[in-house]
Order: C-alpha cells, then structure tokens, then sequence
C-alpha cells in the first residue's frame, strides 16, 4: 500500500458518495493533490455523470422501465470502484473507467 493510497483514500470514498460528495472530494483534493484521490474522483465522477445522463434519456424517450435496469447497472459499477478505493487500489472500472480517466483530466 503506498502512502498516496493511504493518504487519500478519505477523499476517494467520499467521492463515490452521491454526487455532491464528488464534488466536495474535488474541492478537498485542490491542495495537496493527491493521485489517488485523483483517480477515484474521476472514477466518481464518470460513473455519477453517466447514471444521471442515461436516466434523464431514458425518461425523456419513454423508457422508464429500463431504468431498473440501468440502477442495477449503476450500483455494480459503485460498488467496484468503492471497493476499490477501500482496499486502496486503483483499478479503472471495465470497459468504461479508461475513458472516465481520459475525459476528466480537468479534475487534477
């Protein structure tokens, strides 16, 4: 375990903790940067960005059945990436959490 992991790993779980416990983990994380909170911050954020877009489309296209899907979906992906920040790892989600790290790099 490195000492960035364990340094930041506050922050990285409350940025897994709604929405607006992203964004207070990017405020806390402004000094001193950490690139472990870093990384789950902008895992937080792709997988709360994305629930909220997909659920508001899906409503808008008269798809609100599929959104149990989409909730089922949405706390797998959660509970991986705040599995992760428990255990101090930083794996990138499957399939979606490279682009999540690419897309958010005005979080730093």
């Amino acid at each position: 375990m490195s000492k960035a992991a364990k340094d930041g790993k506050t922050v990285a779980i409350i940025a897994y903790l709604t929405i607006i416990g992203c964004l207070i983990a990017i405020t806390m994380n402004l000094e001193p940067k950490n690139p472990f909170s870093r990384f789950h911050i902008r895992q937080a954020f792709g997988i709360h960005v994305m629930y909220h877009a997909l659920a508001i489309a899906l409503s808008n296209l008269g798809l609100v059945w599929a959104s149990l899907g989409l909730f089922f979906f949405y706390v797998l992906i959660w509970g991986f990436g705040f599995i992760n920040a428990m255990n101090e790892k930083t794996k990138p989600l499957p399939v979606i959490g490279d682009y999540f790290q690419k897309w958010f790099t005005f979080i730093s």
